[in-house]
């Protein structure tokens, strides 16, 4: 397999270093661990998106501990390109290209997705770039001319010549309108290389940030529409729908267009924020709907003064009260009833028969010991005081 890598890198254009005896094997040995095995994916990658709109991308590394992120990526753009591996698409994504099986076969699918899009483009050729209205450059400097009414220039003039003629055509509309119609510039001071670099940088992240925000809008747009075509009513112009939404929503880019060169455009009355509200605002924004006024509505209240209090959470607190706890009265009753027959037990008087005298001792201690514990043990029946003196009366005797 290594072979036959070798000479589809060939075929490919590649001129790197593993085309050297024994650096391909070398390489996949380690897998995402070497950089030289990374770089020759990115180099694989960048070349497939040439004739493949992918979103992933993958950057090569410079030392083994960025291993982890470069299986991340890659992992990313197997997922995009639905690789039909299941060992380079499951199982844990920081191990999957750590061996040389795995790795060779990597090679070898990026290597066919690349050479299958090459042919693909030899056997649907693309228009020219000048048949489709030329580059985004060349649109830009066409509508300059136009708007300046500058005729179509010469195939020999040199591009100095052809920006003077630009700049000698704008001092000419300018030198015919007032001073201010134009305005300063936003931006007054000079910026050097570095600082435009940075510009760059925070306006690509800013538009990679709005381009976010822009494709949930437009989801939430499209979840809209086709919820207003589940009524009965809707359904019966469905045709109608179909021919007026798709044509609008094509029009709405996901991405910002945003650039740098706006900067170099801006003119100092963009720092002054105005109110929508504003005359000069509505003028553009201004529309029938603005006028239909709605009729009576059904009042759904919730002003503040109008709602009432919730319940407490809990009741307020009040000092225990001695009397039945759970139970009902009946219970309590029997309970009482059950405490004044151990009561009465208690304090029966004792016979001068020395016979009967020893049988109601007997009784009369174990009325007592039942008093005392049942009044212990239903707190809310309470022992007389004369209860506790005829029991330390029969402890005496």
């Amino acid at each position: 397999m290594e072979n036959d890598i070798l000479d589809s890198l060939e075929d490919l254009g590649y001129k790197g270093p593993l085309l050297e005896d024994g650096a391909l094997d070398l390489a996949v040995s380690t897998g995402a661990a070497s950089p030289e095995f990374t770089k020759l994916c990115a180099w694989i990658v960048s070349e497939l998106k040439l004739y493949c709109k992918l979103e992933e991308n993958v950057h090569a590394t410079n030392c083994p501990t960025e291993a982890e992120e470069f299986q991340l990526e890659m992992s990313g753009l197997l997922a995009e390109l639905v690789c039909p591996y299941s060992v380079l698409t499951t199982g844990d994504v920081t191990k999957r290209l750590l061996n040389k099986t795995n790795c060779l076969l990597l090679l070898s699918f990026l290597i066919s997705e690349l050479e299958s899009s090459r042919m693909i483009l030899v056997n649907r050729p693309q228009k020219k770039v000048q048949e489709v209205g030329g580059s985004d450059v060349f649109v830009e400097l066409k509508g300059i001319c136009m708007a300046l009414g500058m005729s179509k220039p010469p195939a020999n003039i040199t591009m100095f010549q052809f920006f003077s003629g630009i700049e000698k055509k704008l001092k000419e509309a300018l030198s015919k309108v007032p001073p201010t119609h134009v305005g300063g510039p936003l931006l007054k001071k000079p910026l050097g290389p570095v600082h435009w670099e940075k510009i760059e940088a925070i306006n690509q992240a800013l538009v990679n940030e709005y381009e976010v925000r822009r494709k949930m809008l437009l989801k939430r747009l499209d979840v809209t529409i086709q919820s207003f075509g589940w009524s009965d009513k809707a359904k019966t112009h469905a045709d109608k729908l179909a021919k007026v939404y798709p044509p609008l929503r094509t029009a709405l880019a996901n991405k910002s267009t945003v650039s740098v060169a706006h900067l170099y455009a801006a003119r100092d009355d963009l720092s002054k924020i105005l109110r929508t509200s504003s005359g000069r605002i509505r003028e553009k924004t201004a529309c029938a709907i603005n006028k239909v006024l709605m009729g009576r509505v059904p009042d759904r209240g919730g002003r503040p003064n109008e709602i009432e209090p919730p319940p407490p959470e809990m009741p307020t607190w009040q000092k225990r009260q001695d009397g039945p706890q759970g139970g009902g009265e009946a219970l309590h009753k029997l309970r009482r009833t059950t405490l004044e027959g151990h009561r009465s037990t208690a304090h029966a008087e004792v016979p001068s028969n020395e016979k009967d005298r020893k049988d109601a001792l007997q009784d009369q201690c174990e009325g007592m010991r039942q008093l005392v514990l049942y009044s212990f043990t239903t707190w809310s029946l309470k022992l007389k005081k004369e209860d506790l003196q005829y029991c330390c009366v029969y402890h005496w005797k």
